[in-house]
């Protein structure tokens, strides 16, 4: 007897790419067995294909839960042709023989992470059939091909067209087929564990990303560096030109993208002064602001934005949370930048800025940098990691005025906007505001009083009739009378000094505007 053709079982709930797998794979003799939503795919485009209750004589079976968990398929996966037992098990119950697993897991994580998901929803995506049919094609790898990933299609069909697979390519898809169950199986586990109450935190915290890409060095050129990343409800920017992203850009584009986050008015914020929904440009050096302002047109807060410090602006990270226009091509391609990053472009601005063959340019999700501020921190310090969800889950800040003069609106929008700004610039840290733009920035100072000293000389005349906001309490009075010194009008504070009764008659002797609010921010 001829021998019988080599058998593929494709079992995909992402079809990316399927007809040319399917047309590979059929190219080469290789018989199409799929699960019923794949099979009836690949009918409609036009390829032979068998069901898998066709080798296994039995019907999927509880709505579809239970199809491919049957002795016939995980026989014909797993056997060994080369051991006379196992071929002789063969023999006697009929085993098909499978060469080619091609499977992609219910998409788990994306619904998981959908606003609005129900539980039912989710635990619908906790594939067993998939997970099973990676596992066991990818313990018998020497014989069986299993692909997990779209991605990995062309791969194959270079493979067949040189002579098959070598044994280091199948090693590696298996390796990558157990990776995609390390990371599927960590997501589950997440959600099953996930805290159920503001002071909980994650029981057990699984880390397993695949490889993003590598890096041609870290934050210095002799140190080796790549990113990894699996984040199914965080969409990465998209990059439309310019040289690879490197491991201190991709550091400040993050923390560039946090700045325009927006944040929500505290209580005890007065109705009447509504935080601006004006359009955002945020410049970033060294992942510390150096330009933050709001105006009514992408152009404008730009324009605003680069005026502040466009000596700190050289070099730097430049985003906006709108699209940009010619009018904002004509501010930025004279300047020597690293990025720029933007919801969507005009065609005549992404043509001006392509011809800066160095310039990074991104294209993100407007639901970005909320997401990413969202989203837990996760960062190393003696051999562990540390966890943190940065936003707090309870009650909004509360602000109240402890001074008898109060912010006027457009102060109080300035308030809000430079603690805003604040946010993202390492502790000790102080912004100078005034209209919605960020004169003066001072970060990562040990001396408090020096960090509101430096933000007002960096605002310079612009300190006058400003605001100014701190990540910190103030320890003593010598930091309000600083700020007083310079010009300042209005401050926002958090409260909690042993010291704050010295702090608030210092304000109120110098005639300005004293907000304590109850949460703090501090960035290390």
């Amino acid at each position: 007897m001829p021998p019988a053709s080599p058998t593929a079982l494709l079992s995909l709930s992402d079809r990316t790419a399927l007809v040319p797998l399917a047309t590979a794979l059929q190219d080469f003799g290789f018989e199409l067995v799929a699960t019923s939503g794949t099979a009836s795919e690949l009918r409609a485009f036009g390829f032979n294909c068998r069901e898998v209750e066709d080798l296994t004589g039995f019907p999927a079976i509880l709505e579809g839960r239970v199809k491919t968990l049957h002795p016939k398929i995980l026989g014909g996966i797993l056997l060994q042709a080369d051991k006379p037992e196992q071929q002789h098990d063969a023999e006697r119950f009929d085993l098909p023989v499978i060469d080619v697993v091609a499977v992609t897991l219910y998409p788990f994580e994306t619904v998981a992470a959908r606003a609005g998901a129900t539980a039912q929803e989710i635990l619908d995506q906790v594939d067993i059939g998939g997970v099973t049919l990676l596992r066991a094609a990818a313990k018998n790898f020497e014989r069986v091909i299993v692909l997990s990933d779209p991605r990995q299609y062309e791969q194959l069909a270079n493979a067949l067209v040189a002579g098959g697979p070598t044994a280091a390519q199948r090693k590696q898809w298996a390796a990558d087929a157990m990776a995609r169950v390390a990371r599927y199986d960590a997501a589950i586990a997440a959600y099953y564990a996930e805290p159920r109450a503001t002071s909980e935190v994650p029981p057990v915290l699984s880390l397993e990303m695949p490889l993003h890409s590598g890096l041609r060095y870290g934050e210095n050129p002799w140190a080796r560096a790549a990113f990894y990343r699996d984040n199914a409800g965080i969409a990465m920017p998209a990059q439309l030109s310019g040289k690879q992203l490197s491991y201190n850009n991709l550091l400040d584009v993050d923390s560039c993208l946090r700045l325009l986050a927006p944040i929500e008015a505290p209580r005890g914020y007065p109705a009447g002064a509504a935080p601006s929904q004006a359009v955002c440009a945020a410049i970033v050096k060294h992942t510390v602001p150096c330009g933050f302002a709001a105006a009514p047109t992408a152009s404008e807060a730009l324009a605003s934005a680069l005026g502040a410090d466009p000596i700190s602006a050289f070099g730097g990270i430049v985003a906006t949370n709108a699209p940009l226009d010619d009018e904002c091509a004509a501010l930025l391609k004279p300047r020597f930048l690293e990025v720029v990053a933007a919801p969507d472009f005009s065609d005549g601005t992404l043509a001006a800025l392509q011809t800066k063959k160095n310039l990074r340019v991104l294209r993100f999700d407007p639901a970005l940098p909320g997401a990413l501020r969202a989203n837990p921190s996760l960062r190393t310090a003696l051999g562990g990691v540390l966890w943190e969800q940065l936003d707090p889950t309870t009650p909004p800040d509360e602000w109240k005025v402890v001074t008898y003069k109060r912010p006027s609106a457009q102060q109080w929008r300035d308030l809000l906007f430079a603690y805003r700004a604040v946010r993202q610039v390492k502790s000790n840290a102080a912004v100078v505001v005034r209209d919605e733009s960020a004169l003066g920035v001072c970060g990562g100072q040990t001396n408090r009083v020096a960090a509101v000293e430096l933000a007002c000389a960096r605002a310079g005349a612009g300190a006058g009739g400003a605001v100014l906001a701190t990540d910190g309490f103030f320890p003593f009075a010598d930091g309000v009378e600083a700020a007083i010194a310079a010009g300042i009008a209005a401050i926002v504070a958090p409260s909690g000094s042993i010291r704050d009764a010295e702090v608030i008659e210092a304000a109120r002797r110098g005639g300005i505007a004293l907000v304590f609010s109850s949460w703090r921010y501090f960035l290390h």
